[in-house]
């Protein structure tokens, strides 16, 4: 529905005409924005916080960004109060779901510490989002070197402190997220039905490709090649078969895995896969189990072709504050020469279906044996 339809449907709403029509109008957000005249809402998922007790670990990213981020981001990121909220509402955004900076616990060397400096850290992120629950929800924080412990904390996030899912920042001591002893996790997180938001971080080699291009190390380059293969690695290592309702998020327009799906099943026909078998075509568990933001990314070109081989139900807007420009990206969902209808999924509701935004997980009736030992 374009903008002079949307206009047209409101215009009989508000004049009381078309009255069969009307529950089908109201049932569309896009009309119901129209007809009362609002500014276009926005929810955003890549949005980060830190606490002093981190940076050390916050510090493992300095390689890859510039030095005048090192100095403004840490101010900002502590930032949880007045400043932050005075730009969402400068820009239309009603609600965040906070993250904390990776990489976090997941290079921390001592497991014990790392699992209780991720509860403190995720206490921490609930009770500054009990100060303004109907703007900050808040997502996980993981220590992945115990699954079990990852996963009992996730249930714990979503169930007691009401958080909508977890970030998990790349591999963790080399391992991926497809290996064995990680079914622990995703057979809870499906349960659960927790978004996992796989955010990029590096991986422990540092490969010859970039030697020499320090400006390849990182967001230009690196970082979304080394998270476009973690999560194909969930796809042909039959993650998402084993589990169905496991659900990822990948920001950055889908790290690039969005233009490339044709190729994905065509080359899984010919390739050296050994014993691996899908019973789908790769895409179609791309498709099923993967939703993508559009952090990071503003461009009209990238984000209809993401609707498009995605579509549009899986698509988020996000910032990725501090990181990038909010009035850039707010600016940009605004004017995307997109249709109003897939305008508003984009902008909220996708999150809040997705996410579950306002509705708090209940006790699993048959939680998975997955309790640590």
């Amino acid at each position: 529905m374009n903008r002079r339809e949307l206009l047209k449907s409101a215009t009989l709403l508000a004049g009381g005409g078309a009255a069969a029509a009307l529950p089908i109008a109201l049932a569309d957000p896009a009309v119901a924005a129209a007809a009362a005249g609002a500014r276009l809402g926005k929810i955003a998922l890549e949005e980060h916080f830190m606490v002093p007790d981190f940076l050390e670990y916050f510090a493992e990213t300095y390689p890859n960004i510039s030095p005048e981020i090192r100095k403004f981001g840490t101010t900002v990121l502590e930032d949880l109060g007045d400043r932050r909220i005075a730009i969402m509402d400068e820009h239309g955004i009603d609600f965040v779901v906070l993250s904390l900076a990776g990489p976090g616990v997941q290079v921390e060397k001592d497991v014990a510490v790392a699992v209780k400096k991720a509860q403190a850290v995720n206490d921490f992120l609930a009770a500054e989002v009990q100060k303004r629950p109907s703007r900050y929800g808040g997502f996980a924080h993981l220590a992945m070197q115990n699954p079990a412990a990852a996963a009992d904390e996730l249930e714990r996030c979503m169930r007691d402190l009401g958080f909508q899912g977890a970030m998990i920042n790349g591999q963790t001591n080399g391992e991926y997220l497809d290996l064995d002893k990680y079914s622990v996790f995703w057979e809870r997180a499906a349960a659960l039905e927790a978004p996992i938001y796989i955010h990029p971080a590096n991986p422990v080699d540092h490969p010859a490709m970039y030697e020499g291009h320090s400006e390849l190390w990182g967001p230009v380059c690196s970082w979304a090649f080394e998270t476009a293969t973690h999560a194909l690695r969930l796809v042909y290592g039959g993650v998402f078969e084993r589990y169905p309702k496991a659900r990822v998020v990948l920001g950055h327009m889908g790290e690039t895995l969005p233009f490339s799906l044709w190729r994905f099943d065509s080359r899984w026909l010919v390739c050296n896969r050994g014993t691996r078998t899908l019973a789908e075509t790769p895409s179609f568990y791309i498709k099923r189990n993967i939703a993508i933001t559009t952090s990071g990314v503003c461009s009209d070109f990238s984000l209809r072709c993401a609707l498009e081989a995605m579509g549009s139900d899986s698509v988020m807007f996000s910032v990725d504050y501090p990181f990038e420009k909010t009035e850039l990206a707010a600016q940009f969902i605004d004017g995307a020469k997109i249709s109003d209808t897939d305008r508003v999924k984009v902008a909220s509701e996708n999150a809040k279906r997705i996410l579950r935004i306002g509705r708090r997980v209940g006790r699993l009736e048959s939680a998975p044996a997955t309790e640590k030992k």
